[in-house]
C-alpha cells in the first residue's frame, strides 16, 4: 500500500500527515507494507518531500525576507549525476506565515533572487524552484533586482523591488542582469496558469490571500501592467500573457523572463520521488490534504496522485481534513472513496489541535471500506 498525502495546512507536514495515515491503516490491516511518499506541490513542503526521497543536502543561507528583515532560509541540493539540482521553496524565503505583520505594498521577492545567486556561486546551474504560498504581490521585481537588473524612476533613481516602489516605475535596465543566468536551467513548479495582469491576473485572483484589499486591485494592477510592457519589450515577446506568469503573485513572470521552463508540480514531485513505480506495486493507494473542493481538480497533488493509480489500475482513496459537499460528486468521479478526518461541525480549533488523531481514524475507516470491497 502507499500513502502519499499533501501537507493539511495549519496542522500537519505531509510527513505527519502520511505518518498519522499509516497509524490508522495498520489497525484494519497490521501485516500490510506500507511505503510512505510526503508529497507537495510546489508550495509548503516542496523541500521536504524532495530531500525525504531524493537523499539530498539540506542547507541555510543568510537573505531578505518579504518584508525586508533578514532570515535564514532553507534550500537543497539534490544528486543528478555530474549537474547536482538546486531546490528553492519560494515559501521559505517569503512565505505567508513570514510576513503576516507586514504591508503588502512593502513585500519583495529579492530573497530568492538573493538564493539564486548564492546557488549560482556554489556552481549550481540547474535550479528548480517552487512558487506556492507565497506573500507578494511585486511581479517579481525583487527577483530581478537581486539578479542585477534596475528598477528606475522617471529621474534615473533607483526603485525598491515592491508595490509601493513600482508606482513610480519608468525605466528597466537588464544590462546588469546576472550573465550566469543565461547558462542555468530553470523550472517553475506551479500549477497556476493564471497570466500576470487583468481580471485573471496575479492580484486579481490570488492578491486579496496576501491582504490586497478590494479597493486596491486596480492600482497593484497598474503598477504590474507598467512593469509587464517595460519587461515584455525587452524580451521581445509579451511574457506577461504566457500561463504561469501570474503565478505567486507574479513571480512566475520574472522567472518566465530569465528563461524558466514551466512545469506541473504535483507531477514533477511525483515523478522525482519515484512515486509511478511504487504505485505500480500497489495493490491500494491513499493521498489526502487539508481540504478538497473543486480546485483539488485544478493540477493539485492528490489528483495527479489519482492519475498515476488509474492509468495502473489501482484503487486510490482520498481522505481530507474536511471536504467542500458541493464538490463531492465532482471528486467521487476521480476517487474510489472520499473521507473526511474533521466534519464542518467539528469546531476549526478542535480539528488542528487533534489533526493526527482525526486523519488516523479516517485511515482507519477508508481501510475497513476498502477491506469490505476486496471481500
Amino acid at each position: 500500500m502507499v500513502i502519499a498525502p499533501d501537507s493539511f495546512k495549519g496542522s500537519l507536514t505531509a510527513l505527519e500527515a502520511a505518518q498519522a495515515m499509516a497509524s490508522g491503516v495498520r489497525r484494519v490491516f497490521p501485516a500490510a507494507q506500507l511505503r510512505l511518499f510526503p508529497l507537495a506541490d510546489g508550495g509548503e513542503g516542496t523541500l521536504d518531500a524532495l530531500l525525504h526521497a531524493g537523499g539530498g543536502e539540506r542547507r541555510r543561507t543568510r537573505v531578505t525576507g518579504a518584508d525586508g528583515r533578514t532570515i535564514e532560509a532553507d534550500w537543497g541540493v539534490l544528486p543528478d549525476g555530474d549537474h547536482p539540482i538546486a531546490v528553492i521553496e519560494s515559501a521559505q524565503v517569503v512565505g505567508l506565515a513570514l510576513a503576516r505583520d507586514s504591508d503588502v505594498a512593502h513585500r519583495s521577492t529579492r530573497g530568492i533572487g538573493e538564493l539564486i545567486r548564492h546557488a549560482l556561486d556554489t556552481g549550481l546551474t540547474r535550479l528548480l524552484i517552487g512558487l506556492g504560498g507565497t506573500s507578494t504581490n511585486d511581479g517579481g521585481a525583487g527577483l530581478l533586482t537581486a539578479l542585477g537588473v534596475r528598477l528606475l524612476d522617471d529621474r534615473g533613481a533607483t526603485l525598491a523591488p515592491t508595490p509601493a516602489g513600482l508606482a513610480r516605475l519608468k525605466r528597466v535596465d537588464f544590462t546588469g542582469l546576472d550573465a550566469r543566468v543565461a547558462r542555468c536551467e530553470f523550472t517553475a513548479l506551479t500549477d497556476v496558469d493564471n497570466p500576470l495582469v487583468g481580471p485573471a491576473g496575479a492580484t486579481a485572483t490570488f492578491g486579496p490571500q496576501k491582504g490586497v484589499v478590494p479597493e486596491a486591485i486596480a492600482e497593484f494592477d497598474a503598477r504590474l501592467s507598467r512593469l509587464a510592457a517595460l519587461c515584455d519589450a525587452w524580451a521581445g515577446r509579451p511574457v506577461s500573457r504566457e500561463p504561469g506568469a501570474g503565478a505567486a503573485g507574479g513571480l512566475g513572470y520574472a522567472l518566465l523572463l530569465i528563461g524558466a521552463r514551466r512545469e506541473p508540480g504535483a507531477r514533477v514531485v511525483c515523478e522525482r520521488v519515484g512515486l509511478p513505480q511504487a504505485v505500480a506495486a500497489a495493490d491500494w493507494v491513499l493521498t489526502g490534504e487539508g481540504r478538497s473542493d473543486a480546485q483539488t481538480l485544478h493540477g493539485k497533488l492528490p489528483l495527479e496522485v489519482a492519475r498515476l493509480a488509474h492509468a495502473r489500475g489501482v484503487p486510490v482513496t482520498l481522505i481530507s481534513g474536511r471536504i467542500d459537499e458541493a464538490a463531492r460528486p465532482l471528486l467521487q468521479a476521480h476517487f474510489d472513496g472520499c473521507f473526511e478526518a474533521a466534519p464542518a461541525t467539528l469546531p476549526l480549533a478542535i480539528a488542528l489541535a487533534r489533526a493526527a488523531q482525526l486523519l488516523s481514524d479516517a485511515a482507519q475507516e477508508a481501510a475497513r471500506a476498502y477491506r469490505a470491497r476486496c471481500h
